[in-house]
């Protein structure tokens, strides 16, 4: 039925000329939405009375180890085989899953964890031994590293539990603990053994998700199918050509990836927020961006919307604080004193007698989406009376730029942590503090609102106030399906089959 759907289709695209061609969908917050004007063939919802039948693409060149698995189609299937201390929805909500209750210091430095009874898919029990071996690979790898900035040591306990110590009181360390957990003499392997709903099977014939008989845990989920199918890929375009034509019934794309591959068919679309921030900051030995004025009103020539919606085919969300927009920590009414007004910064540049300045921008030339995004940039920053110099540089060449600071300003992009920590870009010798952006007040401040989610507000206002950062957006991925098949999908950040226990913090706090 697909196969023909996805002709039918294709053959009517073909009929109307490219030109004339619509998109049956319409960008909103939560995704896309159908366009009650589209007139192609939809079909109807499977029946409940139906088994579930699921397909996924997968490469299976790459690991499915979570902390050595960087590609987002192999994460996809992370929460399936996986499961972690805690889980959190797309609004940033946490909840118990590994973990059956918890405890806290008085100085919020220090949490212990105890665990539930749960068992990996062979049967054996899982161990503090396992999560704490999880998590130190955790802490080593490229993908989790930055979540442990704070944290000191991770511990057991006598009674067997897990403790881990900050050198920072943490209002939250549950937030950041989303961390697939494996077994302990499995932490290296690119298939380790889970304690996830599916466990994997290998045959001469292929890899299949198999779901759990003897499952610990009776959460409610989406994913229903007894067995899942997975398809070997190669390259995004045969991933997309397999789902519009043959047999893939759900994909997770990156619409700011260069392999991104454009879908036109019938589908129930959602968007899944990753944490990757693209932001701009300046050089402290820049003339220009030195002048107080002309930094601090830099945030009111960039058009985020524009950008998120004409690179991003709206998969981001444009944010002029340095949180995601979908975060608690996000105060609209602050957000939008900084938002788009290329006025003001006109204004900031004549009044500071900057009008016809010069300077270097500076941008990584491996990444040819960010690469068009800073050309975008650029062009706003001329209209507004600068002369720009966009300067693309990669590997030793663009290292050496940001770290001797021959720059006036870079378009860099990082994944920020749940718990949006913003201590890298302000600690002295932070890993982000490129161009002298390192700041004692904002560092303190960063700090204070990981105690405290109340000062969020006031940190925020510090480095948009002195120009310390410019916002720009945070990235989501896409998740395409087939209609009808999952609508109850949830997905929210790195978690496309996101799903709960049911259980809440206040259930799980020792007072």
């Amino acid at each position: 039925m697909k196969r023909l759907i996805a002709l039918m289709l294709c053959l009517c695209l073909l009929l109307a000329g490219c030109g004339g061609s619509k998109d049956p969908y319409t960008p909103t917050g939560d995704g896309l939405t159908y366009d009650e004007n589209y007139t192609g063939p939809v079909p109807t919802s499977p029946s409940q009375d139906t088994e579930q039948k699921l397909s996924l693409p997968y490469y299976k060149e790459l690991p499915l180890n979570p902390y050595l698995c960087e590609d987002f189609t192999n994460r996809a299937l992370l929460t399936l085989l996986y499961q972690s201390l805690f889980v959190t929805d797309r609004d940033y909500v946490t909840s118990p899953q590994l973990c059956k209750s918890y405890a806290i210091s008085d100085d919020m430095k220090s949490y212990t964890f105890y665990l539930e009874s749960a068992t990996f898919s062979d049967g054996t029990p899982l161990t503090a031994e396992d999560v704490i071996a999880s998590l130190q690979a955790a802490w080593q790898s490229n993908f989790y590293k930055g979540r442990f900035v704070h944290i000191t040591e991770i511990l057991p306990t006598p009674d067997g539990g897990i403790t881990i110590n900050l050198d920072t009181p943490y209002e939250n360390l549950p937030l950041i603990l989303d961390i697939p957990i494996v077994k302990a003499a499995e932490v290296g392997a690119d298939r380790p053994l889970g304690t996830g709903p599916y466990t994997l099977y290998s045959t001469a014939g292929g890899e299949s998700l198999h779901r759990r008989t003897n499952w610990w845990c009776k959460a409610d989920m989406a994913v229903k199918a007894a067995t899942i199918n997975l398809f070997a890929a190669t390259s995004t375009t045969q991933i997309r050509d397999q789902f519009q034509f043959f047999d893939l019934s759900l994909v997770c794309a990156d619409p700011g990836s260069d392999q991104y591959a454009d879908y036109r068919c019938d589908y129930e679309l959602w968007d899944c927020e990753n944490g990757i921030f693209l932001y701009l900051a300046t050089c402290r030995d820049s003339k220009v961006f030195s002048n107080d004025t002309v930094r601090t009103a830099l945030t009111y020539a960039i058009d985020r919307d524009y950008l998120a919606e004409e690179f991003y085919r709206g998969f981001a969300r444009s944010a002029s604080l340095p949180a995601s927009p979908l975060s608690p920590y996000y105060n609209q009414s602050l957000a939008d004193k900084y938002k788009y007004n290329d006025l003001k910064f006109l204004d900031a540049v004549k009044s500071a007698g900057m009008e016809g300045s010069s300077i270097v921008f500076l941008v990584n030339s491996q990444d040819s989406l960010r690469l068009r995004v800073a050309r975008s940039i650029a062009k706003m920053l001329s209209d507004c009376g600068l002369v720009v110099e966009l300067k693309a540089l990669s590997g030793s060449a663009y290292t050496d730029a940001i770290k001797y600071r021959t720059f006036d300003l870079y378009l860099g992009q990082t994944r920020l942590s749940p718990n949006m920590d913003l201590s890298a870009f302000f600690a002295t010798y932070g890993a982000l503090s490129w161009g002298g952006v390192n700041d004692l007040g904002a560092y303190a401040l960063s700090l204070q609102a990981l105690e405290n989610h109340g000062n969020y507000f006031t940190l925020h206002k510090m480095v948009m106030d002195q120009g310390l950062l410019c916002p720009i957006l945070f990235r989501s991925y896409s998740v395409y399906a087939e209609r009808g098949l999952v609508s109850e999908l949830t997905p929210s950040r790195d978690s496309v089959f996101f799903y709960s226990t049911g259980k809440t913090m206040a259930d799980a706090l020792i007072s």
